[in-house]
């Protein structure tokens, strides 16, 4: 074939996806309609998951799973925004690595709503304000928000989702590095660039900013200046890539919890998340982890806070594999309720999977 039969192939075939899209995008807003009447939740990340996995299980090739999956994120983000209004709260400013994570999981045609804090996403869609939000909750090379654990003591949202998003920190300036005298970075970003900065910009100043978006923003109007900042960002603010990929740490992720009011049904493969207290006294932990032992329940971490509210008692988070729907599970939490002060059920949510 030479390119215009090619051409009219294409034509012919892109006639065929709109027609057959729209087919689709009607069979949604019927669902759609039928869960509203009944009062549940418009997104299921339960079923957008089977359809991506089902999805990639029939490819072929040669577009890869990859851009599929990133395809049909827009197909469904199409949709949901015909089904309802959505709106995904996050943690700001615009071209974080929060909003790019938002993005990544609900596609580019939901409405999306920057939040100065944590605490305000929260309270966003707490309020209803926002049907979702997206805050991080642990680094792979920092370690743990600690924020994001101490709002879900006196919040009833639930974990609905999660995310895990790779990070790829760039050098951003519109001046070459020899000319480079200060370098704006969010404190998370400069410890996980810490060997970099160290090799690369030794004696620079460099000025701690309250998000990567900032600091982008700083670099793109100060003189001899530069930012630790996503590729998002840079594009936001028009700044010249000098650097990509300056983390120390290859494998460098950071984990998202998407909040909401309704835990999805089990899938097969799911995290659950649970906080407790346990009385002051020796070898309480011990005992309230037990019942995660004995129903052979495994956990995937665990971590302590102050509660804030008597001196010397904390809170424990832990995740661990399951539903709490599912009958094994549900009788570790039975037993746990019965060991421990207090017990609360953050989420139950589908498992791992990393945002390419």
């Amino acid at each position: 074939m030479n390119i215009p039969e090619h051409r009219k192939a294409i034509d012919k075939y892109d006639a065929q996806l709109v027609r057959l899209l729209n087919e689709r995008t009607k069979h949604v807003l019927a669902i759609g309609e039928i869960k509203l009447k009944a009062g549940d939740e418009i997104y299921a990340p339960h079923r957008e998951r089977a359809v991506l996995q089902r999805l990639c299980k029939l490819n072929e090739g040669p577009i890869t799973n990859d851009s599929l999956r990133a395809i049909y994120r827009e197909i469904m983000s199409s949709a949901l925004s015909l089904e309802k209004s959505l709106t995904i709260a996050y943690l700001g400013p615009e071209a974080t690595f929060t909003h790019q994570a938002a993005i990544r999981r609900f596609g580019a045609s939901l409405n999306y709503a920057s939040q100065n804090t944590i605490a305000d996403v929260f309270t966003e869609v707490s309020k209803r304000r926002a049907d979702y939000g997206v805050v991080p909750v642990e680094n792979s090379t920092e370690g743990v928000v600690t924020h994001t654990l101490d709002m879900f003591v006196d919040s009833e949202l639930k974990i609905v989702a999660q995310i895990v998003l790779p990070i790829q920190h760039c050098l951003v300036s519109r001046f070459r590095k020899s000319e480079i005298q200060k370098l704006y970075s969010h404190p998370q970003s400069r410890g996980q660039c810490r060997d970099w900065i160290r090799s690369n910009f030794p004696s620079v100043e460099i000025i701690e900013t309250s998000s990567n978006s900032r600091s982008a923003e700083f670099a793109s109007k100060e003189k001899a200046s530069a930012a630790i900042a996503p590729a998002l960002a840079a594009e936001k603010y028009s700044v010249p890539i000098l650097d990509y990929d300056i983390q120390d740490n290859a494998s460098n992720a950071t984990r998202f919890l998407v909040l909401g009011r309704q835990c999805p049904p089990p899938t097969g493969s799911d995290r659950t998340s649970v906080m407790f207290s346990i009385a002051h006294k020796a070898g309480s932990l011990y005992a309230a982890l037990t019942p995660f032992r004995r129903h052979r329940i495994n956990m995937t971490k665990i971590e302590s806070r102050p509660s804030k509210r008597k001196a010397w008692e904390y809170f424990f988070f832990v995740d661990c594999d399951g539903h709490q729907e599912d009958p094994k599970l549900g009788r570790a939490l039975k037993m746990l309720g019965e060991l421990c002060s207090y017990v609360k059920v953050l989420g139950s949510y589908p498992a791992l999977e990393i945002e390419k």
